[in-house]
């Protein structure tokens, strides 16, 4: 705790010696995939950077699946301040997931908010999923995250994100601070979805209200983006009829829009949200691109 008093007296402070100054990650991971000579073998690396403390895995994807790529910071969580960046993108005919090695833990700030960057492209006639596992906002936590997804052509966008509200089992629940989750949806240029969440002040008094969040310590969001995505709204639905099961706590709905179909979920038990979105994915990438019912390996671990 002193140390916590510490650093929240000299954070702007830029006199102070820098071993008494807090330590801000300044974290960027860039990637893009594009098409194998050969049409039936996976899609290739075609960039590459990162800078710590975020670094890129390449397991081998499993038979029949498409190429993956896992997103690992190795920090341990974002601290007020911190400031964490990643570009993925697919070039023409490339098809690829990422995913997170783990969960995104957002500490309690003593005031500057952490920020994340995520931009999603897709060229023409490719297949990107961006599948990323929970961010977790201990109580305090400050966040501001923006995801921006820009498809071309015939391209498509399969994104999601799922945020949970408090460090829940040990009795947490994330009461003040901010968690502000943007996105931006365009496609060939032109906009097709914005939206944000935006959670300040009194959060809890939003997140027990019945027309608000009605209990719900955890939510997601998935969009599916690409020219007529909105005629696979049915699948959509059907394929959340086979994951949220009567009387687990799951609440879930679909909507659709000119080229996008937008998922919400929302749970008292994160668990229970995280089985739903999971089992809706892999059964939703199936119906749609012929791709296997399932999800990456590093997803179950």
């Amino acid at each position: 705790m002193q140390l916590g008093k510490i650093e929240n007296s000299v954070r702007n402070d830029a006199a102070m010696p820098a071993s008494l100054r807090p330590i801000v990650t300044d974290g960027r991971a860039e990637v893009a995939f594009k098409a194998a000579p050969v049409s039936h073998m996976p899609s290739s690396l075609d960039h590459l950077y990162y800078r710590d403390p975020m670094k890129m895995l390449f397991p081998r994807p499993q038979p029949g699946d498409i190429s993956q790529a896992v997103l690992a910071t190795t920090s341990g969580g974002m601290v007020g301040g911190d400031q964490l960046s990643f570009a993925g993108r697919t070039g023409e005919n490339a098809r690829l997931l990422i995913t997170a090695q783990a969960a995104e833990k957002v500490y309690r700030s003593l005031g500057p908010d952490g920020k994340m960057q995520v931009a999603l492209v897709a060229d023409n006639h490719s297949w990107l999923e961006w599948l990323p596992q929970e961010t977790i906002l201990f109580d305090g936590a400050r966040l501001r995250r923006t995801t921006s997804v820009s498809v071309s052509g015939s391209g498509r966008v399969l994104a999601g994100e799922m945020m949970v509200f408090g460090r829940l089992a040990r009795g947490e629940v994330f009461t003040r601070g901010l968690a502000r989750d943007a996105w931006d949806v365009s496609l060939d240029g032109r906009p097709v979805w914005r939206d944000a969440l935006h959670l300040d002040g009194d959060i809890l008094s939003v997140l027990d209200h019945p027309a608000c969040f009605n209990g719900a310590r955890a939510s997601a969001t998935a969009v599916f983006v690409g020219r007529g995505a909105e005629e696979t709204l049915v699948t959509a639905r059907e394929c959340l009829e086979g994951a949220v099961q009567q009387g687990d706590g799951v609440l879930a709905a679909a909507t659709a829009m000119a080229n996008i179909v937008i998922v919400r979920w929302l749970a008292v038990e994160p668990m229970r949200l995280r089985s739903a979105y999971g089992t809706w994915w892999a059964a939703f990438r199936h119906r749609v691109n012929n791709l296997p019912a399932r999800l990456p390996r590093m997803w179950e671990i």
